[in-house]
């Protein structure tokens, strides 16, 4: 099935009241047949329903259908998206090892993985994701994961996959993927080598901001890349929380059934119910929305590139992006409705983004509500000037989320704001 198929019915058979609509099911726990039921659930003898904390059937129609739209093959959902980053890494780093970050992601990316991480003992060594061949020299016995954004955020990159996946096979390392950005109707890292997929689900999913959330992917035939990979020993040796239990011996995806059964059981950041729905009710609309928020934002980006008071647009649906050939290459349907522009230092940009009265001064992405943000004052704020170069994110830089509004009224609204 295509796309906007998928979007509509993947994952949900009809309950036994045949509801169209996906039901919440706001439960934190459910009765089982007997002892003898329960204990084989907790045993992995069967699968069930246990815990909402685990699963929940509500979430699990979003998991099923958010891994079809990104070609994978199963998907576990998180409370937000830096959950889903945090248990990607977790799922695989210990304390001693190392990952490999690509300089250009979102702040707060950056400040989990150059300080959090730190205090578990795992290291993080960072690429310039314009310069993908630097990850050769960081790589050692001890990295676990390269973790990168298929469109970068702020800085609006796009990633040369084929690159990175190139080193990181090379390696036997995997390879974990951002896409919140582009979304699956844009961009699909799995169909070009790419491991695992995480998204906030906070963004273009729900739509109209009005969820946290995350998830996780991971491609079929993950087991093959994992097994008997020293890198991995953890999934390949005997899990004593689980009776010895071997995730590498079992016929399901490995890496989301571990973050499932260790990290949602320990941790416990998982959607609620409630918020799983939203998601599900947004994926309906993506395909839509996504031609949309990229049509217009390929409106405003020429737009800006010819205004006098702009030094340089960052979109890579522009002939003149640098990006441009590999978002040729890797997207399919546009280019997503995020854009940066750089002004004349940080006064003008902060002037700017006081100036406009239909983009919202908001720190969010992928709304129906069009954004500005000021991200070296927000953001990214806690980073040093020269991890804000790093970055791409200079003092004049802005950031837009273009939403759903008449692009006509949205080019006016930052007519008047660069005119003032």
């Amino acid at each position: 099935m295509k796309d906007q198929t998928l979007a509509i019915h993947a994952g949900y058979d009809k309950d036994a009241q045949g509801t169209m609509a996906v039901p919440i099911y706001q439960t934190t726990a459910y009765e089982f047949r007997d002892a003898e039921h329960a204990a084989n659930l907790f045993a992995l003898k069967e699968l069930g329903n246990i815990y909402t904390r685990l699963m929940n059937p509500t979430t699990d129609v979003f998991e099923k259908r958010f891994a079809a739209l990104e070609g994978g093959v199963a998907a576990v959902g998180t409370a937000s998206g830096m959950a889903a980053i945090f248990y990607a890494i977790a799922n695989v780093a210990e304390a001693g090892d190392n990952i490999i970050v690509a300089k250009q992601v979102y702040g707060g990316t950056t400040t989990l993985t150059g300080h959090t991480i730190k205090r578990f003992g795992i290291e993080t060594r960072y690429f310039d994701v314009n310069n993908p061949s630097e990850i050769e020299d960081l790589v050692d016995e001890k990295s676990k994961l390269i973790l990168f954004e298929s469109i970068t955020n702020p800085s609006i990159d796009v990633a040369d996959f084929d690159a990175i996946v190139s080193i990181a096979n090379k390696h036997n390392i995997l390879t974990c993927v951002d896409n919140t950005v582009a979304t699956p109707m844009l961009c699909k890292p799995i169909s070009l080598g790419c491991d695992i997929i995480v998204h906030s689900a906070s963004k273009y999913t729900t739509g109209q901001g009005l969820a946290i959330g995350g998830i996780i992917v991971e491609r079929d035939g993950l087991v093959k890349k994992i097994k008997g990979n020293s890198r991995y020993a953890h999934f390949n040796e005997p899990d004593e929380s689980y009776h010895g239990l071997v995730y590498s011996d079992l016929p399901l995806p490995l890496f989301t059934l571990r973050v499932r059964l260790a990290l949602l059981r320990d941790l416990g950041a998982s959607p609620s119910p409630f918020n799983s729905w939203l998601y599900i009710q947004g994926l309906e609309t993506l395909a839509l929305r996504m031609k949309q928020h990229s049509s217009s934002a390929l409106k405003i980006a020429g737009f800006l590139e010819s205004h006098p008071r702009v030094k340089k647009v960052n979109y890579p649906g522009l002939a003149s992006d640098k990006n441009h050939d590999l978002a040729l290459k890797y997207f399919d349907g546009g280019y997503s409705g995020l854009l940066s522009f750089e002004v004349d230092g940080l006064d003008s940009a902060k002037a700017i983004a006081n100036s406009t009265e239909i983009f919202k001064l908001v720190v969010n992405i992928g709304d129906s509500k069009s954004i500005i943000t000021h991200p070296a004052s927000t953001t990214h704020q806690q980073l040093s000037a020269q991890e804000l170069m790093d970055a791409g994110v200079p003092a004049g830089l802005i950031r837009l989320s273009v939403g759903l509004e008449d692009t006509d009224d949205l080019i006016g609204d930052l007519t008047k704001a660069l005119d003032a």
